[in-house]
């Protein structure tokens, strides 16, 4: 894929995200998927996700900044969401935060392979 089609297959997966469509999920994760260095595979990788969504709810992927270098993807994520309970081990509990995710992928015939990502846990500590 170049930049242009590799940046809008990536907008496509973050409207997958969005709409909860895990069905076509694999459309955008390898089987083999690895996250943070572990290999969690696709089935991992979707257990990961509907888990987040059910600790929060109202959770919505905001693209900030997106850099496409073949075959990798750069992107800073934004959120505004309220997080059930406890949160990346801070008590939330329900208080509407603010924070973004800086994360980055590598792709192997159109798919996430690799997946490394950081999310600002102290722009949530100021908040709480």
């Amino acid at each position: 894929m170049n930049k242009i089609d590799l940046s809008n297959h990536y907008q496509g997966y973050i409207a997958c995200l969005n709409k909860q469509d895990w069905p076509q999920l694999g459309q955008f994760v390898h089987d083999d998927v690895y996250y943070n260095g572990q290999r969690i595979g696709v089935s991992g990788y979707r257990a990961m996700l509907e888990r987040d969504f059910s600790e929060i709810p109202d959770l919505y992927f905001n693209i900030h900044l997106l850099v496409s270098d073949p075959p990798c993807v750069a992107s800073r994520l934004g959120f505004v969401c309220t997080p059930k309970g406890i949160f990346l081990g801070l008590p939330v509990n329900g208080k509407r935060v603010s924070f973004t995710e800086n994360v980055f992928y590598q792709f192997h015939e159109g798919k996430i392979e690799q997946v490394w990502s950081v999310i600002d846990k102290a722009a949530i500590e100021a908040q709480l």
